[in-house]
């Protein structure tokens, strides 16, 4: 991967802000967009601005078109079996409500996590929980994937005939570290529990092929993967999503209605309400043609910046997560040995140095209480970033913490 050439893609990285360049290190956020993308959403509104998939006239039927490519495109490439498994959503949020709203859940069925869901991971389940007299169990990763743990949570449930629903974050956006996927999968299937996946700090870091990781939901954002903002994707196995209860219902999800009911229409549209964002799922689209060329190299390159800010820092910072730059992936969450806090860690690299991290407790707030533990800095990494930038990162950092 050339990230130089990469580079050339993104009109804000040629640009700058003010004449100035920037360090953009706040892609576990938000990524930025290459005019691939952009040139993409502007072609909708310059040439197709209409409804798809409801008239039948000739700009309705290029956005039809164009709209129905994106979901092909993005169902080959996380090698789904059939566009119908595709569910457009807003993002992975919307996409674990969805599921959490619509899944015929029984009272007493478990529903299984870890210690480091992100709030949309968490908050639809604990929802859920209370109205339908669930159970949630909590699996530890202080030590690594408590493994034992998660079997005898799974055993216990069948044994008592609930059955079990694993919900889990692929990869943390707190502190970069990855679940055991392939054993817990293995494991859910010993016990008949349907697996879903955050796959939000996933799908736009690594191949990922839904039939060989055999999960039954996964949901993720287009803009974390150099999409538009307000685009996401449900994956979910089709006998499983017929099963859903309809989620937002209105417009497009229905065959036909009388004054007393509704005959609902079939996959995918049936969870797709309303009016989509034509432009942004047509960006979307584009942004996973974009991204496919260099996907196999993504992850390799941001372990080669974590390491380098790893070994640059960890005398200055205490990390969250291993030490291990690798078990970190894209991700270099810290907060300052000499006590700076860590909003004004990201305040003066973004005025001091034109360096843009995130500071807070990132949407982990569970993890953070738990750990009695204020918040941190983050830094994250993206395919268009460089080592030079990782050093300058290092060399900015350490400049600004003897400012205390």
């Amino acid at each position: 991967m050339n990230v130089l050439k990469v580079r050339e893609d993104f009109p804000i990285l040629k640009n700058g802000l003010n004449g100035k360049p920037i360090i953009y290190f706040d892609n576990a956020c938000m990524t930025l967009r290459p005019r691939q993308v952009i040139e993409k959403m502007n072609e909708y509104y310059y040439n197709y601005p209409a409804c798809a998939g409801r008239s039948h006239h000739k700009l309705s039927k290029m956005a039809t078109e164009e709209f129905s490519k994106s979901r092909s495109i993005i169902r080959k490439f996380i090698n789904a079996k059939s566009d119908k498994e595709i569910i457009f959503t807003k993002n992975t949020t919307e996409g674990i409500n969805l599921v959490a709203k619509s899944f015929k859940f029984h009272k007493g069925d478990v529903i299984i996590s870890t210690d480091k869901e992100h709030n949309s991971n968490l908050i639809p389940w604990q929802l859920v929980a209370r109205q339908q007299g669930l159970r949630r169990e909590r699996i530890s990763t202080k030590e690594g994937f408590d493994l034992q743990h998660f079997e005898h949570v799974l055993k216990h449930a069948k044994s008592n005939s609930n059955r079990s629903f694993v919900s889990m974050v692929q990869t943390s956006n707190m502190d970069g570290t990855s679940i055991p996927l392939k054993e817990i999968v293995n494991i859910a299937r010993k016990y008949d529990a349907v697996v879903m996946l955050d796959a939000a700090q996933g799908v736009p870091h690594k191949s990922v092929d839904v039939k060989k990781l055999d999960v039954d939901f996964l949901a993720f954002s287009g803009h974390k993967m150099l999409g538009p903002s307000g685009t996401g994707v449900l994956y979910g196995r089709e006998e499983l999503l017929n099963r859903l209860d309809p989620f937002i219902t209105g417009g497009s999800t229905v065959d036909d209605t009388t004054y007393d009911g509704a005959t609902f229409t079939q996959l995918p549209e049936r969870y797709e309400a309303g009016l989509q964002d034509y432009a942004g799922f047509i960006g979307l689209g584009a942004a996973v043609e974009y991204l496919k060329k260099y996907i196999d190299d993504i992850h390799v390159h941001e372990l080669k910046l974590n390491k380098i800010i790893t070994e640059g820092l960890n005398t200055h910072v205490n990390i969250l997560g291993p030490q291990d730059p690798k078990l970190r992936s894209g991700i270099f969450s810290f907060n300052a040995k000499n006590k700076m806090d860590h909003h004004e860690v990201a305040l003066l690299l973004d005025s001091y140095a034109n360096i843009m991290i995130r500071s807070g407790r990132h949407c982990v707030h569970s993890w953070f209480n738990d750990n009695k533990i204020d918040g941190s800095a983050r830094a994250s990494f993206y395919l268009y970033n460089t080592e030079e930038e990782a050093k300058i990162f290092v060399e900015k950092t350490k400049e600004i913490l003897k400012m205390k």
